[in-house]
């Protein structure tokens, strides 16, 4: 049975160096192109079912940072903000519908509405408004790499998959002892597609036609 419309996506993305193809969590990297890289540990395309240990991935960054070209670099409170700020323009501009955004110390998470652009183009658009901010701003000098590669997407089909990605991505601050984060370009979610007045003779509530929504797992 095919899934229904993809309704929203889950946008993730780490900073410079925090996400080598060769991560013990797995990566979408289809191949490594630095010898110094490929000697700390083995590559493997996608996520590892069993998941390593908080230990056994900064054990690896630590390795990382001592070959890596440029050093590694989280971002601070007043970085976020400008990264924040980034965004802010950005979803204004292109008028992105954002339902959820957490912007941690070395990632991001991100859930936008469907829209025009493709998830990969709505992933570069925040990217590189936000590169070119923490450098203006001279947080960042303009050699040193902001964001670590393309980033993840997760597609999302039904409106309590949606609201299960918002709890998670709310929650993910405090996994790290951090308060959680509130920013003007998030919409409370309305249940869209399935909002009142909907029609039940629409594609999309067609397709929703014994499907089962899945349960959203992360570590």
């Amino acid at each position: 049975m095919p899934k229904p419309l993809v309704i929203a996506y889950h946008l993730i993305w780490t900073a410079y160096g925090y996400w080598l193809p060769n991560d013990p969590r797995g990566s979408t990297s289809h191949h490594i192109r630095n010898k110094k890289i490929s000697e700390l540990g083995q590559w493997h395309f996608g996520r590892y079912k069993i998941q390593p240990t908080g230990k056994a991935v900064r054990e690896f960054q630590e390795k990382a940072a001592t070959v890596l070209k440029y050093s590694l670099l989280k971002f601070d409170k007043p970085e976020i903000m400008e990264i924040a700020q980034a965004f802010t323009d950005m979803i204004t501009q292109q008028c992105y519908t954002c339902y959820a955004c957490t912007i941690m110390p070395d990632h991001v998470h991100v859930l936008i509405r469907k829209h025009k652009h493709s998830a990969e183009e709505m992933i570069e658009n925040l990217q590189e408004s936000s590169r070119l901010r923490l450098r203006e701003t001279k947080h960042r000098s303009w050699d040193h790499p902001v964001w670590g590669g393309e980033g993840w997407k997760v597609f999302l089909h039904h409106p309590s998959e949606v609201r299960e990605i918002i709890r998670y991505i709310e929650d993910n601050p405090i996994k790290w002892g951090l308060p959680r984060q509130k920013w003007p370009y998030v919409a409370e979610y309305d249940n869209w597609p399935l909002y009142p007045g909907h029609s039940p003779n629409s594609p999309y509530a067609k397709g929703l036609k014994n499907y089962s929504p899945w349960k959203y797992k992360s570590s």
